[in-house]
């Protein structure tokens, strides 16, 4: 049997697993009778950790959610996970949360065995992320919590927003859901006054709340709203755009590129077309060399003359 204190942990590392855990079952992983589970669970419940016990079949012990938080254990891969979890967004995009991410990871790695310790060690060490050529704007923690309490809330929201160039409309929305990609974070909403969807970037957003009435959420746009802010933000940063026709069905092209490519329109079962770009027509060269599918491009003139130009020299480095 396992002395007290060690079995009041093994009991707590049980119940923090989610799902309800009958009393006779307890007992039986603990080696101890069932009144000695009962009164180890009084004795968590006295130390703040809120236990409930709910009755029938279906019924057990479980640990729920209280007014404080309670110590939590941790599985190796569980607190080797948090530990970079919290180098990672106190070196991330969200302003206001790096100095308690900070603080948090140094509790953390103060009672990490050593074992563990040289893992997440070995980790930062012998890592080198690559830095951005242009790095995203700081976005506070405290909007981002707003924004996304509002998308659960279905809420309208009433904001300003400064574009690219500085000035400031009013907007009211329906918010959906805040995606980060990149080096940015976007609210991908329904603008009510224009009646479409459309994506915010949350640095420039200033919300004025409180905020509206609720709302019936909508389906997301096109069905998938990761996708649909990637071609947003990808076309709105296009220099150089082109629509392509493309010798091969819709879906096998689709298969072939990612959303942030472009999007494809099917013509008929053997051809579509790529609407795609990209900030050079080098690189929209590649993309379209990628394809594995014959291709005609009419537009624009910078891309069909790098495209010659492209096709001569291949055709130069394998003579014969």
């Amino acid at each position: 049997m396992l002395e007290t204190s060690a079995r009041l942990l093994r009991l707590l590392s049980l119940l923090q697993t989610p799902r309800a855990w009958p009393g006779s079952e307890l007992a039986e992983r603990l080696g101890v009778s069932g009144r000695t589970v009962r009164n180890d669970i009084d004795r968590l419940r006295e130390l703040g950790y809120p236990v409930l016990a709910a009755r029938g079949a279906t019924g057990g012990y479980r640990l729920t959610a209280g007014t404080a938080m309670p110590p939590l254990l941790l599985a190796d891969e569980e607190a080797v996970a948090v530990a970079i979890g919290l180098r990672t967004v106190a070196e991330g995009a969200i302003a206001g949360v790096e100095e308690t991410s900070l603080q948090a990871l140094a509790k953390l790695q103060q009672v990490l065995p050593s074992r563990l310790r040289r893992r997440v060690d070995a980790l930062r060490t012998y890592t080198v992320p690559v830095p951005a050529d242009r790095p995203g704007p700081k976005v506070d923690a405290d909007l981002l919590t707003t924004l996304t309490s509002l998308c659960r809330d279905c809420e309208r929201l009433r904001f300003d927003y400064r574009d690219h160039g500085g000035a400031s409309t009013r907007r009211v929305v329906e918010p959906h859901r805040v995606v980060n990609w990149g080096q940015r974070w976007y609210l991908v909403a329904w603008d009510v006054e224009r009646d479409d969807w459309r994506t915010f970037r949350v640095d420039r957003v200033d919300p004025r709340l409180p905020a509206g009435p609720r709302f019936t959420p909508r389906p997301a746009p096109d069905g998938d709203v990761a996708a649909y802010v990637s071609r947003r933000v990808s076309a709105a940063a296009w220099r150089h755009r082109a629509r392509v026709t493309v010798h091969a069905p819709a879906d096998v092209v689709v298969e072939r590129i990612n959303p942030a490519v472009g999007v494809v329109e099917a013509i008929d079962a053997t051809t579509c077309v790529l609407d795609t770009g990209a900030d050079s027509v080098e690189t929209l060269a590649v993309h379209l060399g990628m394809l594995g599918h014959d291709f005609d491009v009419t537009e624009p003139p910078e891309l069909v003359a790098h495209l010659r130009d492209l096709a001569a020299r291949y055709g130069r480095s394998t003579p014969g």
